[in-house]
């Protein structure tokens, strides 16, 4: 059960108008942020709400069970505050979120409403829509080892063992000319059979991208060495980019087999049975059947 402070319980029983919102986000990679509804500026402790992000929420749900509730967080991208590289480079990708009711005339007085990470960001324009999830969503995660024919490890982690700074699965190139906004020919690139780039990592090294990494979606040879991304940049991509890419991995055994020569290691089970193999039946006459069929 949530306590309220008396002070603050009878500021909402008085109706004062005196109360706003503020959210505290840790991103990945420590950096602590806050934001709030109100006009101005609001400090909880050390950490300084901001008011010029425009931010503000909708409706929080809360559900019985362990059904996932949450809310959703809007506002505008600045380069002070939230901005469109740190999104595409995934900083605030599963960032720790806290939703506090505060009275900005006294911040001390504030209460929890609630928990979670960030979701799903949506981007239009200057703006952006964050889903705000509650600490629920952690048990809908997949955790331990599964039954699978694809492999459960990451190319390049500790149990794939894969070193993709080995010049076979690592190469640098450059943007010659665009097909489409995610779609390029390259250089660089020409000894490496079509497909082996595919599912990678691609990092810009130059141009206004510089830092910011994307997954590859296809690599090909078609008119050109080509290299599709699965998502826009947040930066127009231009001829004489540069940047490094990684090689991909379907996590199939063969591609482990002969691309990586990596067999010993692969973490799935390409030898079990699939739904064809449990869908199946007895049919007389086929080999291994022994049974007997029955006659009209």
């Amino acid at each position: 059960m949530r306590e309220v402070p008396t002070a603050l319980q009878a500021r909402l029983d008085s109706g004062a108008t005196t109360l706003c919102r503020c959210w505290s986000v840790m991103r990945s990679d420590g950096v602590r942020q806050g934001f709030t509804d109100h006009d101005e500026d609001v400090t909880l402790e050390d950490l300084v709400c901001r008011a010029g992000s425009g931010l503000t929420g909708s409706e929080v749900t809360q559900k019985l069970g362990l059904a996932v509730g949450g809310s959703e967080l809007s506002g505008a991208l600045a380069d002070d505050s939230l901005n469109e590289d740190d999104l595409a480079a995934g900083r605030y990708d599963g960032a720790a979120i806290e939703l506090w009711l505060v009275d900005w005339r006294e911040p001390d007085l504030r209460l929890l409403l609630a928990m979670g990470s960030l979701g799903d960001v949506r981007r239009e324009g200057g703006a952006f829509v964050a889903e705000m999830r509650g600490v629920s969503e952690r048990l809908t995660q997949d955790s331990g080892r599964f039954y699978s024919a694809t492999c459960a490890a990451d190319l390049g982690d500790t149990r794939c063992g894969v070193h993709l700074g080995d010049p076979s699965y690592l190469a640098n190139g450059a943007v010659l000319t665009l097909k489409a906004t995610s779609l390029f020919v390259v250089s660089g690139l020409d000894v490496f059979a079509g497909g082996h780039f595919s599912r990678g990592r691609l990092t810009f090294s130059a141009g206004d991208n510089a830092g910011l990494s994307v997954e590859v979606k296809r690599h090909a040879h078609a008119g050109g060495v080509t290299i599709e991304l699965w998502q826009t940049m947040p930066h127009a991509v231009r001829p004489g980019d540069t940047f490094t890419v990684t090689a991909g991995c379907d996590k199939r055994f063969a591609t482990c087999r002969d691309r990586f020569a990596n067999a010993v290691n692969f973490r799935g089970f390409p030898h079990m049975p699939g739904n064809d193999f449990v869908l199946r039946y007895p049919v007389p006459g086929e080999p291994g059947h022994t049974g007997s069929s029955l006659q009209a």
